[in-house]
């Protein structure tokens, strides 16, 4: 296009336009609620207490989705009561904390797919929220971390389990970009997150054939891949029927392997299938399938059709529907948050930070805990690149995102002995042999590319071996014991103890880190209003809250002192000038006692020494004292500018703020100021010495202007500015007069 004003060929610069935003178009299910062909919600039972009519449609006309829901999914004994229930009235009862959890799950048991849609589509944004709190099954919330890279690295996978184990995370999936390196990655995930922790569940999400396999050998311990659709024609495409999803679920509950599944907004629409329905209500169908095939929870949220749903106007509030019906269907509901659905940090920020707020089972259902390019189910909402900000976004709401800080010599331990483990193992099953070489690069990596010893065949043979020679955790216990890894070999164990007890297999049950069942049944969720509900523990709060970057006061002190110098010292009281040639820099009350160096990296007596260098290119000379009863610049300046010959005087604080001031001004005027300490150099300190100087000669500098940076410098330096300030304050003596300073040239 032509003749584009800046203002918009700035504007189509921006990454949230490489996403890609739909007109709503309902016949091909590019719309999020409240389709034309959507079915308005009804149900018949007839005298038998069979449904006879649900949503519109009879049963001479079920598809299959409506004859499964129909004869398993509706609890017919609340049903009259649900469906009589206005929808409005079930909207405002999901946000009256008077109106406990169990009444809500209780009514939507008894309500067809398009009337709990009905009823949950009126909740807006906040009451979303509001809903998610009270509705999620777990008091406790927690978070899913994806672990894969682009080499089905043993290694590097371990180490990154154990880092993701580190981080809070309590249930681990991996995947392959080669099917055949499965059972090699769920062996090396299961044993790096038993290295991080204890009880953290493991996923190798695969062909259902062969996750069920590795589930019934104990090599993965849940499984999520079952998905369901919102439509007969997707289902058939799938060579699947709500039967053969039921029998799959039922296989892995059998096994003592947790299981949900997954559907999403939009996945019909992908697949040109969507009847003209709306996202929503086929998403309810799904919720309503799932919960009628005995699944304990559902992956939802839009998941790979993420972006789908976020391209059509409220679509992300779409997906925070979606999980809301999962909840009030009483499953176990984790929360999206997968797929990357924008470019866009602000985008991607909005669609998670209300299921943040909220609390959700799983935040995420896959948040990357490493890099983007090693994400085989590629890139997450979340990933490495993005821990510390969600790290940060947990401690700035003061809620319990599941994650928290892990120190890096921890880590790095961590990583070492995962690595170790690994090694050990796959050496003692005669799977593999890893060089030092390469075991070194995966401790260290950030990602694959930093692992160029890895060799690309290695977990190939060693699936095959697994494969081939029946393999099973019982197995790893014993190799694990037996080279030396007794506490992982007692954690895997107490796993595959875990699932003969089944406890886990409870809606929406997870392991803390004593091995203790956090489930619906154990750990039920009871927010009833403000006061009520989850709540971190003080050691949990104090956890979310210590991020890394956090510094106090003493370790200000501490980096200061590390400057401490002998080039900057008092010689004795300073007394006033009579030289006209004579500028006085005034400098504030911690200078040479507790503040050394500024907030641009340059010392204090660095910068002195430019003022001083420009002042002399001027034909003057500089004298410096120290101004002990005030931290005011303005006040420092003037007090300079009083006790100088020529009435010109320089204030310097610590933290490298810096004017020029005159004796017959007022405190708060100045002739010029620096006011962004952190991006003043060396150069323009000089200048405002020159500057200076020809003020003192009466002649006019040209301005000296603070430079400009586009940089969050109030976010980046305003903490470390006020510990600086409380230093400085407590440096101030009001009966202590200034002192002369010498500054070694």
């Amino acid at each position: 296009m032509t003749n584009v004003i800046g203002r918009f060929r700035f504007m189509d610069a921006q990454r949230v336009n490489l996403d890609g935003f739909a007109v709503e178009d309902a016949s091909i299910g590019l719309i999020a609620f409240n389709s034309p062909a959507d079915p308005v919600p009804s149900l018949v039972i007839d005298a038998g207490g069979r449904v006879i009519e649900m949503d519109s449609r009879s049963a001479a006309d079920f598809d299959i989705l409506d004859e499964f829901i129909a004869r398993h999914g509706l609890d017919l004994a609340v049903a009259a009561e649900a469906m009589a229930t206005t929808d409005l009235a079930y909207a405002r009862m999901c946000v009256d904390p008077n109106v406990p959890r169990a009444e809500l799950v209780r009514l939507a048991a008894g309500m067809t797919p398009a009337k709990l849609a009905s009823c949950l589509a009126l909740l807006r944004p906040v009451e979303l929220g509001l809903a998610m709190t009270k509705l999620r099954a777990r008091r406790t919330p927690s978070n899913q971390a994806h672990v894969t890279n682009r080499s089905d690295d043993p290694l590097l996978l371990a180490a990154d389990a154990a880092t993701a184990a580190a981080f809070g995370f309590r249930e681990v999936e991996t995947t392959v970009p080669v099917l055949g390196d499965a059972p090699s990655n769920a062996v090396a995930v299961s044993i790096g997150a038993a290295v991080g922790s204890p009880g953290v569940l493991v996923q190798c999400s695969v062909e259902e054939a062969l996750e069920l396999e590795m589930g019934m050998r104990g090599l993965v311990s849940y499984a999520e891949t079952v998905s369901l659709y919102g439509t007969e024609q997707v289902f058939v495409d799938g060579d699947d029927t709500p039967w053969s999803k039921a029998f799959l679920t039922s296989a892995y509950a059998s096994r003592g392997v947790k299981m949900r599944v997954t559907s999403g907004g939009g996945a019909e629409a992908l697949m040109g299938g969507a009847e003209g329905r709306s996202m929503f209500y086929l998403e309810s169908r799904c919720v309503a399938l799932a919960r009628a095939i005995g699944a304990q929870g559902v992956q939802n949220g839009g998941i790979d059709s993420a972006s789908v749903a976020g391209s059509v106007p409220g679509g992300v509030r779409s997906l925070m529907s979606e999980n809301v019906m999962v909840m009030a269907r009483g499953l176990e509901a984790c929360t999206g948050n997968d797929a990357l659905m924008s470019e866009s940090d602000v985008r991607r920020t909005s669609r998670t930070l209300p299921i943040l707020l909220a609390g959700s089972d799983y935040v995420c259902s896959g948040f990357g805990s490493i890099q983007r390019y090693d994400n085989m189910f590629g890139p997450s909402q979340w990933n490495a690149e993005d821990i510390d900000d969600f790290l940060v976004m947990q401690r700035d709401w003061g809620v319990d995102g599941g994650l928290r800080t892990a120190a890096e010599p921890h880590v790095a331990a961590l990583r070492t002995r995962a690595v170790e483990a690994v090694r050990a193992v796959y050496r003692h099953l005669g799977l593999a042999d890893f060089g030092d070489d390469w075991a070194a690069q995966a401790v260290d990596a950030a990602g694959s590319k930093d692992v160029p010893a890895a060799e690309l065949m290695a977990p190939l043979i060693a699936s095959r071996i697994i494969r081939e020679t029946a393999v099973t955790m019982l197995d790893v216990v014993a190799a694990l014991y037996e080279t030396g890894f007794e506490v992982e070999a007692g954690r895997v164990l107490d796993m595959l103890k875990a699932r003969v007890a089944g406890d886990y297999l409870q809606t929406a049950a997870i392991f803390d880190e004593s091995m203790r069942v956090l489930s619906l049944i154990t750990d039920p969720n009871d927010y009833a209003g403000p006061g009520t509900g989850y709540l971190p523990t003080p050691d949990r709060q104090a956890e979310i809250d210590a991020v890394r970057q956090q510094r106090s006061v003493e370790d200000l002190r501490r980096e200061q002192a590390g400057h401490r110098s002998d080039q900057l010292r008092v010689v004795g009281p300073a007394v006033a000038g009579s030289d006209p040639r004579e500028v006085v820099v005034g400098v504030s009350p911690a200078v040479a006692r507790e503040v050394w160096v500024t907030l641009s990296g340059l010392t204090v007596v660095e910068a002195l020494r430019e003022l001083l260098a420009g002042l002399e290119e001027e034909g003057c000379f500089g004298r410096v004292v120290r101004v002990n009863d005030t931290i005011d610049l303005g006040m420092i300046g003037l007090r300079a500018a009083r006790l100088s010959g020529s009435g010109i005087g320089i204030g310097l604080q610590g933290k490298g703020t810096a004017l020029i001031h005159r004796r017959d001004l007022p405190p708060l005027a100045n002739l010029e100021l620096y006011s962004v300490a952190p991006s003043i150099d060396g150069p323009l300190y000089r200048l405002l010495g020159v500057n200076a100087g020809r003020h003192a000669k009466g002649a006019t500098p040209e301005p000296a202007r603070n430079p400009y940076s586009d940089e969050a410098i109030e976010a980046r330096y305003h903490t470390k500015v006020v510990a600086l300030v409380g230093i400085e304050r407590g440096c101030c003596e009001p009966s202590q007069p200034p002192q002369e300073l010498a500054v070694q040239r």
